[in-house]
């Protein structure tokens, strides 16, 4: 179900990319339960030599991601001994792509899907596209959890519940399926937290100075202040990085 997801979601995430970065192409894709990379969505792309393309673990800019866990990029594809470059004909001679940027989509320490962004010509992909594509990425990890996040919190609900159970037969019956559910390591997501205060957190997470989260998000540096002001109040906490380390340690980043 969740490659399922993740292609339903991808299209938007990358139009979100393309706009954050202003990078020219940006595409990605899936990883499939075999572990193999199949791109999928395209903005910017001239023809349809990458449409399909499966490409394995370690293989590639994307299946080096992968097999990192961690965004790699690289300033000139065609020459950089980074990576392998069974897919040069697609990425440098039919696309023309220079500098390039895998972007991997972690969900509870698996890598579900890449994002990927590229430039032409002798422009060079800058920190800062990466630092939003990171943020975009970590968004769409959670979205993609957003299952399991319900689920916990049902777990939750049983456990007080069976709490609540006079039957001693029936209590340890809802134990029994407290248990088998998962219910040991339940997930504590901090309430009160506004999506608009869980956005600027994931930016300031990937180290957006407030005049880049403004203008990811379409508001004013005033109101980025507010949302963080905001966040750390709610989650105890005097500044934006211990906002950060906390919202993580309870699961809402």
């Amino acid at each position: 179900m969740l490659p399922d997801r993740f292609q339903a979601l991808l299209p938007q995430r990358l139009d979100m990319l393309r706009r954050a970065t202003g990078l020219p192409v940006v595409f990605g894709g899936a990883v499939t339960p075999g572990r193999d990379l199949l791109l999928s969505s395209f903005q910017g792309t001239h023809g349809t030599s990458l449409h399909g393309l499966r490409i394995g673990a370690g293989r590639g800019l994307g299946g080096t991601a992968i097999a990192m866990g961690t965004a790699v990029r690289v300033n000139d594809y065609a020459t950089t001994k980074a990576i392998t470059h069974e897919f040069d004909q697609m990425v440098v001679v039919d696309e023309r792509l220079t500098s390039v940027f895998a972007y991997p989509v972690t969900v509870r320490g698996t890598v579900r899907g890449v994002l990927y962004g590229a430039v032409r010509g002798q422009a060079t992909v800058g920190d800062r596209a990466i630092r939003m594509a990171g943020a975009i990425a970590q968004g769409f990890a959670q979205d993609l959890d957003m299952p399991s996040i319900h689920m916990q919190a049902a777990l939750r609900e049983l456990a007080e519940v069976t709490k609540l159970v006079g039957d001693p037969v029936l209590r340890e019956r809802l134990r029994k399926v407290h248990q088998n559910l998962g219910g040991e390591t339940p997930v504590s997501v901090p309430s009160g937290l506004t999506p608009r205060e869980l956005d600027t957190l994931r930016l300031a997470a990937v180290g957006a100075s407030n005049r880049e989260i403004a203008a990811e998000l379409g508001l004013s540096t005033e109101t980025v202040k507010a949302y963080l002001r905001g966040a750390m109040r709610k989650l105890g906490v005097h500044n934006r990085t211990a906002a950060v380390h906390a919202a993580r340690s309870t699961g809402a980043l």
